[in-house]
């Protein structure tokens, strides 16, 4: 099974929702944006082999304009990310399956939110 196909999954609805409550102060397309902005950024720093336990670090700390309360979403997403091979990685760009999840998910994790 590869990663995108994985992503379109249930996995996907579950990250776009730990992202949601930091992320949802904006508009459908700008909160989706900023997951895949995210979700790119993890998967960058797992390809440039930063370890696991310093990726939230690393990634917030290169983005220092992220909304405060993203870094507590963020393990949830480097645990995503670092459980895939780094060779199905090199093959996928996680943070537009991501964005493009997120929107076509929104409704769904609007009703979730909301309880």
């Amino acid at each position: 099974m590869t990663v995108s196909v994985f992503l379109r999954g249930a996995a996907a609805l579950a990250l776009g929702v730990s992202l949601a409550g930091p992320v949802m102060a904006g508009e459908k397309e700008d909160s989706c944006k900023l997951q895949g902005e995210v979700m790119g950024a993890v998967q960058q720093a797992r390809l440039d082999k930063v370890k696991q336990d310093e990726a939230v670090e690393t990634v917030m700390g290169a983005n220092p304009d992220w909304p405060e309360g993203l870094a507590e979403a963020m393990p949830q997403v480097v645990d995503f990310v670092y459980s895939q091979k780094k060779r199905d990685l090199k093959k996928v760009d996680l943070g537009e399956t991501a964005e493009a999840q997120c929107l076509e998910s929104w409704d769904r994790i609007q009703a979730i939110q909301k309880g």
